[in-house]
């Protein structure tokens, strides 16, 4: 009988006469009493798993407790029927205690009442907003827990609060014993004529919380033991019961909260993965996101509208890039439950008009079919009335009777079809939601129509579709952005098929270079420091160019085929745009005193053959496009560069660029490298290219002026050739600073032009004073402002790679003789003369004093115009007129 007592028992409960059964339940209660506590089962806590187990089982597997036999056996009832009224209230109590399924628990409380009354019968409600829901009906101490589920499920009772005996109760939070319930007037006779049962006694009796707020009603009807009345002892016996059972309630309805909580983020959950594994084809994304709101929500239909993005292909570059804002719908506070109550008293805001909501396309899902999509012929309907008021307001619509809601706002119903689908059942119910993009801009609506219940939307529905239309918004708009970049990958892809067929050098340009004679490196002087292209043709620049790769033996080394070389020096010239001075001839200066550090100035020593032809490369293509104005000036203005980079904005433009025409057909230089040199050779562009951006220079000259300090000697480490070729590049991007006086001047004012004319533009298009060096009302500044520029940057550069390279020494002696000649021009300036006064400047302004004494008087300068014959003779008076100037 140890071994297994309850088999046992069980069979005396059904083979053994009633005094032996009953001797067998006291002596095996005595057992149990004796060693309560120690064989009582604590309530484990909800592991991950056992909440997993718990959420599988059905709501009649969790009924049936592992440690207790069956409610409806024999052994229960006798059971029940040994202990004392103190044992059974216990007992009872301990039933219910530790059960968390709602439907269970109220079964349990049910039966357990009529044991502890006597009741033949009993219902119990439960309070939602201002009602009572019927959650079980009529149950009776031998009702199974699926059909009381089921009846109650079937046809849901609510009871506004004071009406009727549970509402009544509910109302005052008074207990109500009626004794005869025809002759009260709160007793509805209707359910007697439908059910057919006769009602005579009824106690009803108000469940409350902690803070006496009714969460229930538990009503026990006509007593099974013949009496004519429940008695004060029923009544003290189920109210104490009940507060007992309010516990549990609040428990199971706290936990059935997190069950709907948990499985609502399942489903969101399993929404994002779907968003993000299908982001390439918005028919299958809506389709999915369409079943799971429905099957979610619990409802017959689901409409998703997308409004017109223009995002349609004639219109993809012409929005591209456009500011965000312009056509968007600021959210606005939602209603949580806009009743036809609420929609009379005009809560919904006033819509804008429909003509300014433009639905491209709708999908379509019902409770048998699948999706079906309707594209530009969206037909007027009643669930585009509807969807246009949601998204003209972006406030949520829960619509609990849309020829009530159509009514209050004087709308008539659409001509057309009732809901734009034939076949479909009418509508009654609608919960509708506009759908948001990141931005919060308005670029759909979905709409679920018809509960599953017959009754509205809940108030949980809408929370939960609040959550799922967040999703819904990202995924849609990520699709459809993923759609049009598509789309504007492959008109990009287009549009550089186009370009480097034009941007690149035609084919007759090409053999002619490559069949003209290439002159010596010395018949260009391409060896000196003060080298001059102001005599050089177009043509000789391109030969100039070759002729320094052929002298680096570049061609032979890295196999590159002349005529490909001849076609890249054509493109990368005519890639430069005519610009006052980052022009092709500014790359061939730059290029040019490249070439003079590594062969003049020994700097070859250091660098390795691929080395050598990074920096050529770099050096030519490192204003490749250049526009004429500065990285500033392409954030001001929010260019299209300034968006694509925020930092270094040009020299990125310009690396690209250089990447084009190497990509471009016939112009690989490169063609010839392994890939790892080719890998190579492309970072030291990048890197040098990058590193004419004077920003840039600032943060490696700190570091440069530190590896030079600590003596150092060997530059062959990754990390010190990259700071070593960046600084050459600094080095040779100014070392116009360093030619001879005519040559600077000359190209000071085509810098000081081309800066002016990016000042006219910050004048007129951002409305904004430029800096000074801009500015051309402070032209006369610019000698000035040459000598803060070369003591800042030109000055400390040239001598350190000086110290450390003597044989770069031209460099700083250039800048050095330069800046008298400026700092002479800044003094003059001081004394009020002018060094610019027409648009075109050939000779520096102290020829116009050539052998004229100036102590002690002031001049005044007047330049006459001059014929083509003598251009550079001018008439000058000078008279003692002080403080006047003609």
């Amino acid at each position: 009988m140890d071994l297994d007592a309850d088999t046992v028992e069980r069979w005396l409960c059904e083979q053994a006469p009633q005094d032996l059964v009953d001797r067998v339940i006291r002596a095996r209660l005595q057992h149990r009493t004796g060693s309560l506590t120690i064989n009582r089962a604590k309530r484990g806590s909800m592991t991950s798993e056992m909440f997993n187990t718990w959420l599988a089982s059905s709501p009649i597997k969790r009924s049936k407790s592992p440690n207790r036999v069956t409610r409806s056996s024999g052994e229960w009832r006798h059971h029940l029927g040994m202990l004392d009224e103190g044992e059974l209230f216990m007992e009872l109590i301990r039933d219910v205690s530790n059960e968390l399924d709602i439907d269970v628990l109220c079964h349990k409380i049910l039966v357990n009442v009529g044991l502890l009354t006597r009741a033949d019968r009993g219902s119990l409600f439960l309070v939602r907003g201002k009602h009572l829901v019927a959650k079980l009906f009529d149950v009776t101490v031998n009702t199974e827990l699926r059909e009381a589920v089921h009846k109650a499920k079937e046809e849901e009772i609510q009871i506004p609060f004071g009406v009727g005996v549970a509402g009544t109760v509910a109302e005052t939070k008074e207990v109500v014993n009626i004794k005869n319930a025809y002759q009260d007037p709160r007793f509805n006779r209707e359910i007697d004529h439908m059910t057919g049962y006769k009602t005579n006694l009824i106690l009803c009796v108000p469940i409350c919380n902690y803070d006496n707020d009714v969460i229930g009603v538990a009503q026990i009807i006509n007593k099974t033991d013949g009496s004519n009345s429940f008695t004060e002892h029923d009544v003290e016996i189920f109210q104490r019961y009940l507060t007992f059972c309010a516990i549990g309630i609040q428990n199971a309805q706290l936990f059935e909260k997190s069950v709907q909580e948990f499985q609502r983020n399942q489903m969101l959950l399993s929404l994002a993965r779907s968003i993000f594994e299908e982001q390439n084809n918005l028919d299958c994304l809506v389709s999915k996101i369409m079943t799971q709101a429905r099957d979610l929500i619990k409802c017959e239909r689901c409409v998703v509208f997308l409004l017109d993005l223009e995002c349609e292909e004639a219109s993809h570059l012409e929005h591209f890039g456009a500011k965000p804002g312009n056509c968007s719908l600021e959210k606005k506070a939602s209603t949580k439950n806009s009743t036809t109550d609420a929609l009379a008293n005009k809560d919904i805001p006033v819509a804008r008009e429909e003509k300014d909501i433009n639905f491209t396309t709708a999908f379509e899902l019902g409770s048998e079919h699948g999706v079906k999509k309707i594209n530009k012929n969206v037909k007027p309907s009643k669930l585009l009335q509807i969807a246009q008021e949601v998204a003209s307001s972006t406030q949520l619509l829960n619509i609990a009777d849309v020829q009530v809601w159509a009514a209050s706002l004087n709308r008539q119903p659409s001509a057309d079809s009732e809901d734009g689908c034939a076949g479909q059942v009418s509508i009654r119910s609608i919960l509708c939601m506009p759908i948001l993009n990141g931005k919060k801009d308005v670029i759909g609506v979905a709409q679920l129509i018809n509960k599953d219940t017959g009754f509205p939307f809940t108030d949980c529905d809408v929370a939960t579709f609040e959550a799922f239309a967040i999703f819904c918004g990202l995924g849609i708009h990520n699709t459809q952005m993923y759609e049009s970049a598509c789309k504007l990958m492959a008109k990009q892809k287009v549009a550089l098929e186009c370009l480097s067929y034009h941007a690149t050098a035609s084919v007759d340009d090409t053999i002619k270079l490559a069949q003209d004679n290439i002159p010596s490196a010395e018949t260009y002087n391409l060896y000196s420091f003060k080298f001059i292209d102001f005599d050089l043709s177009d043509d000789d620049t391109c030969k100039a160019t070759i002729r320094m790769f052929l002298q680096c033996n570049l061609v032979q080394q890295f196999q590159i085929p002349y005529h490909v070389l001849c076609k890249w020096v054509l493109s990368v010239r005519k890639n430069y745009r005519p610009v006052k001075y980052h022009n092709w001839r500014h790359a061939l200066n730059v290029a040019q005193t490249m070439f003079a550090m590594l062969k003049t100035g020994k700097m070859e020593r250091f660098m390795s053959d691929l080395e050598i032809l990074g920096l050529l490369v770099a050096c030519l293509c490192h204003d490749l496009d250049h526009r004429g104005t500065n990285n500033a000036f392409q954030t001001k203005t929010e260019s299209p560069l300034a968006i694509l980079y925020t930092t270094s904005t040009m020299e990125h433009h310009h690396f690209d660029q250089c990447v084009m025409i190497l990509n471009s057909d016939g112009n690989n230089i490169f063609q010839a490298l392994s890939p790892e040199d080719y890998r190579s050779v492309m970072k030291l562009v990048e890197n040098s290219i990058l590193s004419t951006d004077l920003a840039m220079y600032f943060k490696k000259k700190s570091r440069f002026m530190e590896v030079v300090e600590n003596g150092e000697f060997d530059w062959q480490s990754e990390e010190k050739k990259a700071l070593l070729c960046g600084i050459l590049m600094t080095a040779c991007d100014v070392s116009a600073i360093a030619k001879p006086w005519e040559v600077q001047h000359k190209m000071a004012k085509l810098v000081a032009d081309e800066f002016f004319d990016q000042g006219d533009l910050e004048k007129l298009q951002l409305n904004q004073q430029p800096m000074a060096m801009m500015d051309r009302e402070k032209k006369d500044e610019l000698p000035q402002m040459q000598v803060e520029f070369i003591d800042v940057i030109c000055l400390p550069l040239y001598k350190v790679l000086c110290d450390t390279f003597p044989w770069i020494t031209p460099l700083y002696e250039g800048t050095l003789e330069n800046r008298k000649h400026w700092k002479d021009l800044a003094e003059k300036v001081e004394m009020g003369l002018t060094w610019i006064d027409h648009d075109k400047i050939e000779i520096p302004v102290e020829e116009f004093f050539t052998n004229k004494s100036t102590k002690d008087i002031e001049f005044t300068i007047t330049t006459l115009n001059t014929t083509q014959n003598s251009t550079k003779k001018s008439n000058t008076k000078v008279s003692k007129k002080h403080g006047k100037h003609t």
